[in-house]
């Protein structure tokens, strides 16, 4: 069935394609709707019989370079894209920059949860968008580069972040799980090896926790949080997921106590006074 879906749809976008939109000459005897399956596969730089044979939902091999190559010669936009590697079960190598999740509106509960923090991450753990409270929870998130707003790369690395979290190794060892449970569905994908790599490359104590091989799922819990500007936080994690399981998700951390109330709404102001912004960095979802 999705070998049928996807040769309908590549069938579909080849014939609203006129030549002229990919620089063809449109020839006097031409009656092809749209473009001919040589043309997309002259453009795509792959074999005429192959592309033929994925039109007619022949049971072959597709790498996600050619589905690439022939997503740039269809001129699919990214919904089109996403769809057509959805159909093939294949992983983009080269997916959007702006994470689809975070839209104006994501952005503005953000900014109405306030002052509780708030973060938007996929999951791989990457910061894709905050408000003020969560850009001061643990640090200074407008400071970070943009490669650097992930939340395993700063537990192992950044000592801001560590020291904000009051039970350290028992959180490194959660999250390691959590990140190996993560992982499975995505061991293949570059952007997970690069994380991976880079943690180990980096950190012994990632290295110690990563060997353990622990896997736990998401789940709630209540913690303490050593704040630098506000003092000591108790607060509940929680999580909303914005998708599926594998896509992003909205955390937010809520005080479970009056006075850890007071001192969030401080730190709001505190983020406001010194014009925090809600922050967010292109990265791959």
């Amino acid at each position: 069935m999705r070998r049928h879906e996807l040769a309908e749809f590549l069938r579909s976008r080849r014939e609203r394609l006129t030549p002229e939109r990919v620089g063809l000459v449109r020839g006097p005897r031409r009656r092809t709707p749209g473009l001919r399956r040589e043309e997309v596969a002259h453009l795509s730089s792959v074999g005429v019989t192959w592309y033929t044979w994925l039109e007619q939902a022949r049971d072959i091999q597709v790498s996600g370079q050619v589905l690439d190559a022939v997503a740039r010669a269809l001129l699919l936009d990214v919904s089109e894209r996403a769809h057509l590697f959805a159909l093939a079960g294949s992983q983009d190598p080269a997916p959007p920059a702006e994470c689809p999740s975070v839209t104006p509106a994501v952005r503005a509960v953000l900014d109405q949860l306030g002052p509780i923090p708030a973060c938007v991450q996929n999951s791989r753990y990457d910061i894709l968008a905050y408000n003020r409270a969560y850009g001061l929870l643990l640090g200074d998130m407008d400071a970070l580069a943009p490669q650097d707003r992930n939340c395993m790369w700063l537990a192992f690395t950044d000592e801001r972040w560590r020291a904000a979290v009051v039970d350290l190794p028992a959180t490194l060892r959660l999250m390691a799980a959590k990140f190996r449970a993560a992982m499975a569905g995505h061991l293949t994908e570059p952007a997970w090896q690069a994380l991976l790599a880079r943690l180990e490359g980096t950190s012994a104590e990632f290295r110690e926790v990563w060997a353990r091989r622990e896997v736990v799922g998401q789940s709630s819990k209540a913690k303490y949080l050593r704040n630098a500007h506000v003092g000591l936080l108790h607060v509940e994690h929680t999580t909303l997921w914005l998708g599926p399981g594998t896509g992003a998700r909205l955390v937010s951390y809520v005080p479970l106590d009056g006075r850890t109330r007071e001192r969030l709404e401080r730190l709001e102001e505190l983020a406001g006074a010194r014009g925090g912004m809600r922050g967010g960095v292109p990265v791959e979802v």
